[in-house]
């Protein structure tokens, strides 16, 4: 604890008047109806009947049949207190091959979920891209094509004219380093793909997809709309003060955090960047204007954050997991830093055997506060997967993500008090849902679902989490659950 957090532990923490209290979701780990109104398969779907790709062969095909049943959880929203919802849109579904004319029924159940949303009093918040790409595009070669940007920024000025008018808060990327690295690098993701040049030239067309989106926004939006990207920052620590385990957290940091914020937000790729992959490419697929086109002014920047990340070099003798807890493969999602050692961090450790530690979200928040002054910061997912046990009354008790939660708004409430703007808070998840490569094995929701039934059940995580949402300020840990630890 620093000097400037040393307030009694039993003081509430009050945030900010307007700040947002969200859940976030995407589209293929919900809406099911896979092939219902005209939607084709995305490469998940494609990947999910690959064998051994994904947890016992499950896939999004129902989901948690969000498709069907978005007024009833809409209603439970509301009744959650919630003031936003982060949703994204299936690419597929709109855009059935990626490119044309959008597909009327797929963009009226959007149109139909936000004037839900916004009859409930919750703010839409819609992401464009949330992994999920049309086949016929990665067929034509993925984001390793640079037509692949092109096509999504035409995606984009296709829901923008259809949803500008409903939706205040636009998202252009989610998580752009899983899409590339895990998708193209490690695939273990879709579409599965493990050549790691082709995951730097995706990287960089994800980047100008971006920005080409960003433009197209821009010019169907009205003015008042917020614009932004959301990035699963990895904030990386080395295992010890050795100069060659600063060296493996600049590596780190080089290929998964400024690989984004150097273009979106500086106008350049990072020279150490360059160096540390030009074995690999002489990056000769950026072209001139890229760069410009990629820096487009935002108006927020997501941080998506689950746990920090504990890296080293690897020494002569060692004998040392390289899992960087994004699953196993033969093969790395970290091109130029291949060398690079990764641990478990010391600490309690969720179902994903991620290590919690709230201290991290904290210190990137600091950071990106101090890099980029003057530009607001969502927390746009946060939460953890536990094993929720349904009791003999029904009730499911998680006290153990209600805890998460509070040490990791705590962290953000201590980062807003030490001069972060941070402008709102989004839970992951809403809902036990498709978790990708795990299927339906890991449940990261507020609200347990029973799979079979599609019955909803808040857990007492949704509870508590509402009563935060209701009052704006979180209690202190001495009036929570007992947690298991």
């Amino acid at each position: 604890m620093t000097a400037s957090d040393a307030r009694p532990l039993t003081a509430a923490r009050h945030f900010p008047p307007g700040f947002l209290w969200g859940a976030a979701t995407a589209a293929y780990q919900i809406e099911g109806a896979a092939a219902e109104d005209g939607r084709t398969p995305s490469i998940w779907d494609t990947f999910c009947r690959t064998p051994g790709k994904v947890f016992q062969g499950q896939t999004g095909d129902v989901a948690v049949d969000h498709y069907h049943r978005f007024r009833d959880d809409v209603r439970m929203m509301a009744d959650l207190g919630l003031t936003a919802y982060r949703f994204s849109v299936s690419w597929s579904r709109v855009q059935p091959t990626g490119r044309g004319p959008a597909v009327q029924k797929g963009l009226d159940f959007y149109r139909a979920l936000t004037d839900e949303l916004l009859a409930a009093g919750i703010t839409p918040v819609l992401t464009l891209y949330h992994w999920d790409l049309p086949q016929e595009l990665e067929t034509a070669g993925g984001w390793p094509h640079r037509a692949t940007a092109e096509r999504f920024a035409e995606y984009a000025e296709i829901v923008a004219d259809a949803l500008g008018d409903r939706v205040p808060r636009w998202t252009t990327l989610n998580e752009p380093w899983c899409s590339a690295f895990l998708g193209y690098g490690s695939g273990v993701h879709a579409p599965g793909r493990t050549e790691p040049v082709a995951a730097l030239r995706a990287a960089h067309h994800l980047n100008l997809g971006h920005g080409l989106a960003v433009q197209a926004l821009r010019a169907a939006l009205p003015a008042d709309a917020q614009v932004s990207v959301s990035l699963n920052l990895h904030q990386a620590r080395p295992l010890t003060g050795a100069a060659d385990d600063l060296e493996a957290v600049r590596r780190i940091d080089a290929v998964g955090n400024r690989i984004w914020l150097g273009p979106m937000l500086d106008g350049a790729y990072p020279q150490d960047l360059l160096e540390d992959t030009a074995r690999l490419t002489d990056w000769s697929f950026v072209r001139p204007g890229d760069l410009e086109a990629i820096c487009r002014p935002l108006d927020s920047l997501g941080v998506n954050y689950y746990t920090p990340t504990l890296v080293s070099a690897v020494r002569d003798g060692d004998d040392v997991p390289r899992n960087d807890g994004h699953g196993a493969s033969a093969y790395s999602p970290w091109p130029g830093a291949e060398d690079v050692a990764f641990h478990q961090p010391p600490g309690g450790r969720t179902a994903m055997g991620w290590a919690v530690d709230p201290s991290g979200l904290y210190d990137l928040l600091m950071r990106l506060s101090g890099d980029y002054p003057g530009l607001p910061l969502l927390i746009t997912e946060n939460g953890a997967a536990y094993e929720d046990g349904t009791a003999p009354d029904g009730t499911v008790h998680d006290p153990d993500r209600i805890a998460y939660v509070h040490a990791h708004l705590e962290a953000v409430h201590r980062a807003v008090r030490d001069g972060a703007d941070v402008r709102g808070y989004f839970l992951w998840s809403l809902m036990d849902n498709f978790e990708w490569a795990y299927g339906y094995e890991k449940r990261f929701g507020m609200v347990h679902v029973d799979y079979e039934t599609q019955v909803r059940t808040p857990k007492s995580s949704a509870r508590w989490y509402a009563r935060v949402a209701r009052s704006g300020e979180l209690p202190p840990p001495d009036d929570m659950p007992s947690a298991s630890r």
